[in-house]
């Protein structure tokens, strides 16, 4: 747990394997530390972090694994429950991930006898993300290159499937638009499904590909990013179905983009996986240059603390944090 200046990152772990995806819990667990899990080739490491921006008295930052998950083949995506818990007796870790086998597995465990995992059949290609249903997480959506969004229950049983016009590349689910589903495709369009009618209720146009990455920001239902090209893009879907603001930012191509959860001015995007190195920008819409450029060697995931300005992603044997500023 050192600081390491010469990537210019706050903080790193260690880990024992390539980290092919990374996910901070973005649901309250009860506890004071943050949830986090991370995925390599055939497993998947819960941990628990702690950082000096939010408890003086630690030096740095603390972590913590809880549990190692076997998982037996590579893990591309993790979506956190937010019925997982810390504060219960027993504690519950609940979360679901997406593999190359093109099958989704729900894992549950109280950290001590009771670990169960279930799989879920019916994607017919590789699954790009999944997300669980924010307030109750009663319910998980994926989507596939198999031109699928679907929606599952938690016994594994298809709830809802829409048929889509390209790889879904982004799937999102608003805590304060329940009903509402977000998918992202790789054509460049972004559409709202109503879950209740099952039917497209609106749709967003980059007018550029490939879109590989789009969020939904928490701090306002009304802001959507996404990456397509080499550019990052933002829409307030009360203006226009275009996008209000968009900038180039990644030399070859970019490949995620993630809104900061305390802010809706801050996000973060990745660019492809280069020869040596992925970069990470952060940046504020009302800079007009990135606010923090940070490298990490071949990286692969992205995500934000749940009330910190900081991200992480994962790399060969490790994860790398960086803290921004607001």
């Amino acid at each position: 747990m050192k600081q390491d200046s010469t990537r210019n990152t706050s903080y790193t772990v260690d880990c024992e394997d390539y980290v092919h995806v990374v996910k901070f819990n973005p649901f309250d667990s009860g506890d004071s530390c943050s949830l986090i899990a991370y995925g390599g080739k055939n497993y998947v490491v819960v941990g628990t972090c702690r950082f000096q921006e939010e408890d003086a008295e630690v030096e740095g930052m603390q972590y913590k694994t809880l549990r190692t998950f076997h998982h037996g083949i590579r893990v591309d995506a993790i979506a956190w429950s937010p019925e997982t818990r810390l504060d219960a007796i027993p504690p519950q870790i609940r979360f679901c991930t997406a593999a190359s086998d093109r099958k989704l597995r729900l894992f549950t465990s109280d950290l001590q006898d009771k670990n169960e995992f279930k799989t879920f059949h019916g994607h017919s290609d590789y699954i790009n993300d999944l997300v669980f249903a924010p307030n109750e997480g009663q319910e998980i959506a994926s989507v596939s290159d198999d031109h699928t969004c679907r929606v599952w229950d938690l016994e594994g049983n298809e709830k809802a499937h829409f048929v889509l016009r390209s790889p879904g590349m982004s799937v999102c689910w608003h805590p304060e638009e329940a009903f509402k589903l977000m998918v992202a495709e790789k054509n460049g369009t972004i559409r709202f499904y109503d879950l209740i009618t099952q039917q497209a209720i609106l749709s967003l146009e980059c007018e550029q590909t490939p879109l590989m990455s789009a969020d939904w920001c928490l701090k306002n239902t009304l802001k959507i990013g996404a990456v397509a090209g080499s550019d990052w893009l933002i829409w307030d879907i009360t203006r226009s179905s275009y996008p209000q603001d968009k900038r180039p930012v990644h030399v070859d191509r970019a490949r995620l983009f993630r809104w900061s959860r305390v802010n809706e001015n801050l996000f973060a995007t990745t660019g492809y996986p280069g020869k040596t190195t992925t970069q990470l920008l952060v940046h504020h819409l009302g800079h007009p240059q990135p606010i923090l450029t940070g490298t990490a060697a071949v990286g692969s995931g992205l995500t934000w603390h749940r009330t910190l300005p900081l991200c992480a992603v994962g790399g060969d044997h490790k994860i790398f944090f960086w803290v921004t500023e607001m």
